[in-house]
């Protein structure tokens, strides 16, 4: 599948950021400026850990002579670090190029000016030229997002390590200072807060878009720094506390969701990215108060058990994009504007963690639905394509294969189906964009500094 994936990618859309597989020319999306090669940076650790040689060698050369950062355009801060920082972090830690290093720390330089703001909360868009920053048009109130500026502390942490540059991390701990100044509305985190005046916009709460990455890299904070800062620890089991109060409920057919606050309300609705929290709560288990550990990867099987009821009512046996839990309903799209599936990794990536966390066999057999539906669906003769309806007999593709497809989908695929000892979680945390970066052992110190 990578293969077919990538073989395409370079035949039509070589050096642009997505291949259109169906009318087999580029797709340029506006999240990253114009910065080029999405699927270059995010698919390089992917050929690596496949050991695809020949292609990860072009890739890189690729990266060498062609990667450009002084683009005159807005990027999204969230989108470039999850994608094209974390893919070349993850690229220099497994395969010790000094090129990826150095690329990697020259965009966290370049992403600097995001910060400059009252509170030190960054701006959503960033001008890489002129180091201007704004929010996106349309959230409450002139606010950023809690999913963007809460993603940034793994891979940022990581340049301060590599560059010996402190300023990287303490742009990130600022953000925790911030928000761990603020009442949280009964413990939960809204997804808007005012970086000019440091105060929540909406009191919208998400476990999906918007929310869902920050309370993965509390987790994954505290597992990268090899469990010592403890801050993470509190801020992310606090939460994961507040969510089962508030959020988490069970349909009346017994399926366990995640629903969306707003203002106190529940929507009865659950994203095709919240199912990513199933992993989350099975990773999670082992560090949980310590009667709570049994109970946290019984969560986790939960909400691995509802996303693949979402994939198993629908016609394609993928899942919509949002699934819904009110007027007769359970684990169903009910909006056309829903049930659209875009080769995203968060249910693939739910089955990987419970199987190498309980190694029960089903998540496999899950794991295996999918593959045979994606080549079943998505599998076209240029690529590989999302659907626009889940729910209906023929295939209308939406003609996007997204850089996350390779990055995320196929890589944590690959995994579910390997030996838990390639990239051992005692070792390896994986950024949101599936990005695996090294555990910082206590004793790692400045090693890397004493190497170069």
């Amino acid at each position: 599948m990578m293969k077919h994936a990538w073989d395409n990618y370079k035949r039509y859309a070589w050096g642009l950021n997505e291949l259109k597989p169906i009318s087999k020319q580029g797709h340029s999306s506006n999240l990253f400026g114009n910065i080029q090669g999405a699927t270059i940076v995010d698919a390089l650790d992917t050929l690596y850990i496949m050991e695809m040689k020949e292609e990860f060698k072009e890739a890189k050369e690729w990266v060498e002579k062609s990667l450009d950062f002084s683009v005159n355009a807005d990027v999204s801060v969230f989108e470039v670090n999850i994608r094209f920082v974390g893919g070349l972090l993850s690229a220099y830690y497994l395969s010790g190029e000094e090129v990826f290093r150095k690329k990697a720390v020259e965009l966290g330089e370049k992403l600097l000016p995001a910060f400059n703001t009252p509170t030190g909360i960054p701006w959503a868009l960033l001008n890489i030229k002129s180091g201007i920053g704004r929010n996106w048009p349309w959230a409450s109130g002139g606010s950023s997002i809690l999913a963007e500026f809460g993603t940034l502390h793994l891979e940022f942490v990581h340049l301060s390590h590599l560059s010996g540059n402190p300023v990287f991390a303490e742009k990130v701990m600022n953000i925790r200072k911030v928000l761990n100044r603020l009442d949280k509305p009964e413990g939960l985190y809204p997804n808007y807060l005012n970086p000019s005046s440091g105060q929540w916009g909406q009191h919208h709460v998400s476990i999906g878009g918007l929310g869902d990455s920050f309370y993965e890299y509390l987790l994954k904070a505290w597992l990268m720094s090899d469990k010592t800062d403890e801050d993470a620890k509190k801020m992310y089991y606090d939460a994961v506390q507040a969510i089962e109060t508030h959020l988490i409920r069970k349909s009346s057919g017994g399926l366990t969701y995640i629903a969306e606050w707003k203002g106190g309300l529940l929507e009865h609705k659950m994203g095709h990215l919240t199912c990513f929290a199933g992993g989350m709560f099975a990773l999670g288990a082992d560090g949980a108060p310590s009667d709570k550990t049994g109970h946290h990867i019984e969560l986790g099987a939960e909400i691995a058990r509802t996303c693949h009821e979402s994939y198993d009512r629908t016609r394609m046996k993928l899942g919509p994009e949002a699934f819904r839990f009110d007027g007769g309903v359970e684990a169903i799209a009910t909006r056309q504007n829903e049930k659209y599936y875009i080769l995203r990794p968060e249910v693939i990536e739910t089955y990987m963690y419970m199987w190498r966390l309980t190694h029960d066999p089903k998540y496999r057999e899950w794991g295996w639905e999918a593959v045979e539906a994606l080549e079943k669906h998505c599998r076209v003769d240029g690529g590989y394509s999302g659907i626009r309806d889940v729910y209906i007999n023929h295939e209308n593709h939406d003609d996007v294969q997204q850089s996350f497809f390779l990055s995320e989908t196929l890589k944590y695929l690959y995994l579910l189906f390997s030996e838990d000892d390639l990239l051992p979680f005692e070792h390896w945390v994986f950024n949101t964009e599936a990005h695996p970066l090294p555990v910082l052992h206590k004793d790692d110190g400045n090693k890397e500094e004493n190497q170069k």
